[in-house]
């Protein structure tokens, strides 16, 4: 005996230059070998022809007396249907056949936890360029963690699909996927127990706004300058492709020129059309990338971005958190988890204290935590290369984004989230020129330092704003603060921490993670007020 439920026809959204289904079709993000999320509502949806009933039916032949579940809907005028599954427990050896105008069946569907993997390179960079790739390929034999990549399209024109499929975790499936997605899965799949289902939709250097809802960036008010350039150089597309090709005439001569001589041709002018395609102009990446996988059923998001957006640090302060919000608004899951990493170290290090935009963003992403619930951040201020934007050592930031999910998602008792800066206290006992600092989430055996017993990294001022190479230590029978001084400063105000592009620092917890990079001033910043790219 069947259970039968109509699911009432949610509206659908129109796509531009998308036509109308003859039979029954479903987008990629549905398929063989996919994961379901598991304990809760799972979303279905597709196309057909329109007023065509379908019928969605889910089997299980791993436990023989479960009934199968049959959920059904009608197309709207546009030919678009959805269902909803009821809430299904773990579990494996799945069936789920949809029955329309014609018959499209998926086999291997899994229940299980589902993350959305995303942000820039350091998010796509795959397992064969991370840390010992030779020996994560050859023990990737995970049957149960299943894998999808969203490809890179960018377009104004809300998609309704991609070229991809799932695919179980194996040595010959792993290599060309996130190696951070990969690591942080696996890691919840063997620390749970149960399949885990991973959608890449990563961009190398895609800037945050790309990732967002143009309408809703125009409606917000907050970011108007930005658009306004990007406003302008749409309208001003064709004189400038005209340009571009009197460019590429001379180019092209040059290039005879220098390849007559036996010389290399010089780089070509790069087309204004390309900027309209890539990965920087407003929405781009939302409806070319992630339209197509919104509302799927997930458990949260990883992220890791910010490299693109250094230079506007400031407006990333609102940017960034109303990105999580309209993502968690479209999806229909309430505020569902969304964990990011900060960024690492990188660019060469600076003996004197200095500016810094890349600081500047590391605090913008800090302060996201404080404006959206279930939001949290993986500090890799020690495990940067200086030289490489893209630092190989993808296995630990996956750890630290992992211990966030599995303590606040999944009830395990570990300690997940970076000591912070909670306060400062003007003077102690040895005298006024010293400032005492107290830190939150420092972990049960406190703070600790790394390599050498003096905490590294500290700067201090005074009201000239003018920042010295500060002397620190642990407190004594303190867990949780550190005295910080200088010589130079005999009325100190301010103090900062790993306040640099990739600065020399050292203070952690006992459990190995990082103090998170902060500065107890509000002074104006170098990246404040700019709005543009």
């Amino acid at each position: 005996m069947r259970i039968f439920a109509i699911v009432a026809i949610l509206a659908a959204p129109a796509f531009a230059q998308q036509e109308v289904p003859a039979e029954t079709w479903l987008p990629s993000v549905f398929g063989s070998h996919m994961v379901l999320q598991r304990d809760q509502e799972v979303p279905i949806w597709g196309w057909d022809k329109p007023n065509q009933e379908v019928t969605v039916e889910l089997v299980t032949e791993a436990v023989s007396d479960r009934k199968p579940i049959v959920v059904s809907a009608t197309a709207d005028a546009t030919g678009a249907w959805r269902v909803k599954l009821p809430a299904t427990p773990t579990g494996t050896a799945y069936k789920v056949t949809v029955t329309g105008s014609k018959t499209v069946e998926m086999t291997d569907v899994l229940f299980g936890e589902v993350w959305i993997c995303s942000g820039q390179s350091n998010m796509k960079w795959p397992v064969n360029a991370a840390n010992d790739a030779d020996l994560e390929r050859m023990a990737a034999k995970f049957p149960n963690l299943r894998l999808i990549t969203v490809p890179n399209v960018g377009t104004q024109e809300p998609q309704r699909n991609f070229k991809g499929q799932w695919a179980r975790c194996s040595p010959e499936t792993v290599g060309q996927f996130s190696a951070v997605g990969y690591f942080f899965g696996r890691q919840l799949h063997q620390t749970l127990d149960v399949p885990v289902g991973l959608i890449n939709n990563a961009w190398g250097g895609s800037a945050c706004e790309a990732w967002i809802q143009r309408d809703l960036l125009v409606k917000d008010g907050r970011f108007d300058a930005l658009l306004k350039q990007w406003k302008g150089k749409e309208d001003n597309l064709n004189s400038a492709m005209a340009a571009w090709e009197k460019r590429m005439v001379a180019h092209r001569e040059k290039a005879k020129a220098a390849r007559q001589a036996g010389k290399r041709p010089p780089r070509a002018p790069r087309s204004p059309q390309g900027e309209m395609n890539g990965n920087q102009r407003p929405s781009n990446i939302y409806n070319g990338v992630l339209k197509p996988t919104i509302g799927y059923g997930i458990r949260g998001a990883i992220w890791y971005q910010g490299e693109s957006n250094a230079g506007r640090a400031y407006q990333y302060r609102d940017l960034f958190p109303y990105m999580i919000q309209t993502w968690r608004e479209e999806w229909g899951q309430g505020d569902f988890p969304f964990y990011w990493v900060q960024l690492a170290d990188y660019r060469a290090e600076k003996m004197e204290p200095a500016d810094s935009d890349w600081a500047e963003l590391r605090e913008a992403q800090t302060m996201t935590m404080s404006k959206l619930p279930n939001t949290g951040e993986a500090v890799i201020i020690d495990i940067g290369e200086g030289r490489d934007i893209h630092p190989r050592n993808k296995q630990d930031v996956a750890k630290r984004l992992a211990r966030w999910a599995l303590a606040k998602d999944y009830g395990m008792d570990i300690e997940c989230q970076s000591p912070t800066y909670k306060g400062m206290a003007m003077a102690d006992r040895k005298g006024a020129n010293r400032i005492t600092l107290t830190f939150d989430h420092v972990g049960k055996a406190g703070l600790y330092t790394f390599d050498v017993r003096e905490p590294i990294g500290f700067t201090i001022a005074g009201a000239d704003k003018k920042f010295y190479t500060a002397k620190a230590r642990l407190v004594p029978n303190s867990r949780n603060q550190v005295v910080v001084w200088s010589d130079e400063v005999s009325d100190p105000v301010a103090v900062r921490y790993a306040w640099a592009d990739n600065p020399i620092a050292n203070l952690r917890g006992r459990n190995g993670l990082p103090a998170t990079p902060f500065r107890t001033d509000d002074w104006d910043g170098i990246t404040k007020g700019k709005q543009t790219r």
